[in-house]
């Protein structure tokens, strides 16, 4: 080989000089950028699963009810975007629910966890009210509601 010795530049602009045989291909990686990602910023091109939101909501049990909020019915919209930003409509068993201030930020904060989410909003509606026909029938079975 004629012209063995290749020319670079390093990162302080000086011409540096390397020989083919100085280069062993099988130890070449490609550059990856440094991990400097926060595990709760995810990225917005990635899809987001519609079963992941709803198994990430269904981790979520009202503190007084052995059931979770999904089966229980307390979900009543989960609307996913393109761009990764989830909005939920639940509502509470009843207005003055003890756990009105915990439950919406416990289903935020397991939606939020879910990949390919950038943005939760949870949002509490009243209207319609729950009743006891939103259960799932296994939370019927739970309960002995049937």
């Amino acid at each position: 080989m004629d012209n063995v010795d290749q020319k670079r530049s390093d990162n302080i602009g000086k011409a540096v000089s390397t020989s083919e045989s100085d280069v062993n291909q099988e130890n070449i990686e490609a550059w990856k950028p440094e991990d400097n990602s926060n595990p709760q910023i995810n990225n917005p091109k990635e899809e987001i699963d519609e079963n992941a939101i709803i198994d990430a909501v269904s981790t979520i049990y009202d503190p007084e009810i052995p059931v979770n909020v999904y089966d229980l019915g307390l979900i009543y919209a989960i609307d996913l975007h393109d761009d990764g930003k989830v909005q939920v409509e639940m509502t509470l068993t009843a207005p003055n629910c003890p756990s009105a201030q915990e439950l919406p930020v416990m289903v935020h904060q397991a939606i939020e966890k879910v990949k390919g989410v950038t943005e939760v909003k949870v949002e509490i509606v009243w209207d319609p009210p729950w009743d006891p026909s939103r259960m799932s029938d296994e939370a019927r079975l739970t309960l002995n509601m049937f």
